[in-house]
């Protein structure tokens, strides 16, 4: 098993985390582009926090289909890491497509499992290339979809769709880096929010 620190990253120019430092971090995904997404945020909000990535089942399809279809996959990917490791903490980051009659859309969510709740973000989104969304409609993967019209190997794992669709002025890990930070907020200001709060239109 993957053990990842960033301690040496510190917090400068940070909040940090309030409270108890979070000691172990589950990751529910081996893909090396959303561990390193992790590391980055809990370097800058916890650098004493040990990130382990874990493969674990999302509970949806491969192809997530639509807002509540992503988000039950980063949460289930969350919680399930954090079962299987025994970690204080579990984050979960669930890629998704969402079809419309006009098109379809590339986005993601990520959810996290603190000792104060479950707490997700939703990332910005990309519109998608008629020839991809069709596939996707007929039931493929976005990642090998991307893989065999561009000539990239495993999108997944590096640039990924978002990258080659914006020329890499936007690439995977940091928009899964923001989308993960967006979804940090309640736990590094808890003061401000309470429990039981739901994203719009999940």
């Amino acid at each position: 098993m993957i053990e990842r620190k960033r301690a040496e990253s510190g917090g400068a120019g940070h909040a940090g985390l309030p409270g108890a430092a979070p000691g172990v971090v589950a990751v529910g995904s081996v893909n090396p582009t959303k561990v390193n997404a992790v590391v980055q945020v809990f370097a800058a909000l916890a650098p004493d926090a040990a990130v382990r990535p874990v493969a674990v089942a999302s509970g949806v399809p491969e192809q997530p289909l639509g807002w509540a279809e992503t988000t039950r996959g980063a949460v289930n990917r969350a919680e399930a890491a954090r079962l299987a490791l025994g970690g204080a903490w579990g984050v979960g980051l669930e890629g998704g497509v969402v079809l419309t009659q006009d098109g379809g859309w590339l986005m993601g969510v990520a959810a996290v499992v603190a000792p104060s709740g479950c707490w997700r973000a939703r990332s910005g989104t990309v519109l998608l290339p008629p020839v991809v969304v069709e596939r996707v409609r007929a039931g493929e993967e976005l990642g090998p979809v991307v893989d065999d019209l561009t000539g990239l190997q495993e999108a997944k794992t590096g640039m990924g769709a978002i990258g080659w669709l914006t020329g890499g002025l936007v690439l995977r890990e940091a928009s899964w880096v923001d989308t993960l930070a967006r979804a940090m907020a309640p736990v590094v200001h808890p003061e401000w929010y309470r429990a039981g709060i739901s994203p719009p239109n999940a």
